[in-house]
């Protein structure tokens, strides 16, 4: 298992949930959940395995040599099956605070959508809040998705800013959505 250098812990977990940094092994299925679900992600065109492969290589694996990174990345299992990943995104070191970003497997969102996202919320706060000391976490989400915004306020989220047409999709556009959580045990 790789290891981020700024992190004390690798691995997260609460039940039977589990995080740990982003596994080689799981980006063609990482590949596949993006090019499905393309529509609610900041992502021009479908991926191909090349692109991942380069990305994997020339991105991903430089992560874990960095103090101070500008994306922390992770595979999320249950009881040991891949079921997603995501991380932080955009670090700001300066002023402590990253954006949240999670992608699950297409098949476990009609059902699980709900119960996977407020899990994945409890384990990426523990590295934001407690292992990173971040002040504030926060999502930017394309207005797409209503049943995100009941997952996010449950997790103590917010709403801060609608960014009122911002992102062009399918001929049209929409608003997208900034809800965030400061750090409550600072």
């Amino acid at each position: 298992m790789r290891k981020y250098k700024c992190l004390t812990k690798q691995e997260y977990t609460h039940r039977l949930f589990k995080l740990v940094p982003i596994r080689d092994e799981d980006k063609l299925l990482i590949l596949k959940m993006r090019n499905e679900q393309i529509y609610h992600l900041r992502q021009a065109e479908e991926l191909s395995i090349e692109q991942q492969e380069r990305y994997f290589t020339n991105v991903i694996s430089l992560l874990f040599e960095q103090e101070r990174p500008s994306q922390i990345l992770f595979t999320l299992l249950e009881d040991g099956e891949f079921i997603g990943y995501g991380g932080l995104v955009h670090i700001n070191w300066v002023d402590m605070n990253a954006e949240v970003s999670f992608i699950m497997k297409t098949e476990l969102e009609k059902d699980r959508f709900e119960y996977n996202w407020i899990n994945y919320l409890l384990l990426i706060e523990k590295v934001a809040f407690h292992d990173l000391g971040f002040h504030k976490i926060f999502t930017y989400a394309f207005d797409l998705r209503n049943h995100l915004y009941p997952v996010l306020e449950a997790s103590g989220f917010c709403e801060e800013a609608r960014l009122k047409e911002h992102c062009y999709f399918d001929g049209k556009y929409f608003d997208v959505v900034i809800n965030s959580k400061i750090n409550q045990y600072a």
